[in-house]
């Protein structure tokens, strides 16, 4: 597995795309949560457990918390099997890999990739759907427990790991995710009862990619507020 120290990330990203080109298309799920996320011990742990117990390929972006009391963005790992269940990352050498920071649309793209468990941030849901994989949702903070609801419960584009946020308002502990939800969730994703929400996400990415194509709405609209917005500035009109 990857994630040990001493690799830079250009040959660590080589070497998870390697290791994609030789799954099977839409069988590895990509367990990503942006930028700013990141999880204490108790809940990686519980994370581990169910990608293990799951059994599915996966890629696993694992991001280190900031020290207590500091509002920093998440690091890498100087070593990544010291958070992690002793003898991991040997026993899910064949399925995974463990990674640091990784650029996750380029991951989406990849046709090996078939699932994404996210926090249903705005851009990882449109990343998302523009290269048709169906999402998990686990939501955080912000709107994004709104966006979970709406793809789950409306759109019926995603599977429900959670709709809850990690941490509820007024509290300051966050919401332990036991490994049983998160296996739940994954092989759903994964297996055959979401066959129906695939083809929803194929579908809409087929549409999102029309409506960015000259003559398609999003590219119209695009222009308009271009015009809009040359038309209304100083001299604009001139």
């Amino acid at each position: 597995n990857t994630g040990v120290a001493g690799s830079s990330e250009a040959e660590n990203y080589a070497e998870i795309l390697q290791w994609l080109d030789g799954k099977p298309p839409s069988s590895v799920v990509l367990v990503c949560f942006g930028t700013m996320v990141s999880f204490d011990e108790d809940q990686v742990v519980e994370i581990a457990n169910a990608l293990e117990e799951s059994a599915v390929g996966f890629i696993w972006s694992l991001r280190q918390p900031p020290p207590k009391g500091k509002f920093e963005a998440p690091r890498n790992y100087t070593n990544i099997k010291d958070v992690l269940p002793e003898g991991f990352l040997d026993r899910t050498a064949d399925i995974g890999r463990v990674i640091g920071w990784t650029s996750q649309v380029e991951l989406l793209a990849h046709p090996s990739i078939g699932g994404f468990v996210s926090h249903c941030g705005w851009n990882s849901i449109i990343e998302s759907v523009w290269h048709g994989v169906p999402m998990a949702t686990w939501p955080m903070h912000a709107e994004q427990q709104f966006n979970a609801f709406e793809m789950v419960k409306e759109l019926e584009l995603a599977v429900e790991i959670t709709l809850e946020y990690r941490i509820t308002f007024g509290e300051g502990k966050p919401r332990l995710v036991s490994a049983e939800e998160i296996k739940n969730g994954i092989r759903t994703l994964m297996g055959e009862e979401s066959n129906e929400i695939r083809k929803k996400v194929k579908a809409k990415s087929e549409e999102s990619r029309k409506s960015a194509k000259e003559g398609g709405s999003s590219f119209i609209s695009l222009g308009k507020f271009i015009d809009n917005v040359l038309a209304n500035s100083p001299g604009g009109g001139n």
